[in-house]
């Protein structure tokens, strides 16, 4: 069974090991092995959004819910690693590298990563992403971040020309607002 409270302690305790990353992605990698336990402790995902488990300056703990084909643009993490496990769904990323000496911060595709039901994947601390829910369904996935992922300044880069700006967390929150009203019109 999928206990939030003992999810949360789990990754607090492997959190404090040397390899704490990994220790963190083993955690998340058990969890989402059994996504029907997880589903019947957070519950069948109702509604896009970025729902806050756990939060300190140490680590953050999301049950994230994706919109039907949802997309959230390019965007780095501020220096923090970060762990995904998808527990319903399917979740697509772009991996993006900076363009070797562009004064405007600008990025180019370095890879890609799809990962499905019963899957986890780590990002390492300079990672640059892309996310992509592809399926006309919610997409539900445990993020776990190795720090304050609402309290660090981050960067993201414009859809249209990939250059650098600073985050906008209330234009990215409004994205899931936005979903949600494509949901409610669609029933």
């Amino acid at each position: 069974m999928f206990e939030t409270d003992k999810f949360i302690e789990d990754c607090l305790t492997a959190r404090q090991e040397t390899d704490n990353h990994k220790a963190v992605r083993e955690i998340v990698a058990s969890a989402v092995a059994d996504p029907a336990a997880v589903l019947r402790g957070l519950g069948e995902p109702k509604k896009a959004g970025v729902n806050v488990l756990y939060q300190t300056d140490e680590l953050t703990v999301l049950n994230l819910v994706w919109g039907p084909m949802m997309t959230l643009m390019p965007h780095n993490h501020a220096s923090m690693w970060a762990v995904i496990g998808i527990y319903t769904g399917r979740e697509d990323n772009i991996f993006w590298r900076r363009v070797p000496n562009a004064p405007d911060g600008r990025i180019e595709a370095a890879g890609a990563e799809a990962l499905s039901v019963g899957e986890a994947a780590p990002l390492g601390p300079e990672i640059i992403h892309s996310v992509t829910n592809p399926i006309p369904r919610l997409t539900g996935a445990l993020h776990v971040y190795g720090g304050d992922f609402f309290g660090a300044g981050r960067s993201e880069w414009d859809a249209e020309t990939l250059t650098e700006g600073a985050y906008d967390i209330d234009k990215n929150l409004g994205l899931f607002e936005k979903s949600n009203a494509s949901l409610d019109s669609a029933t």
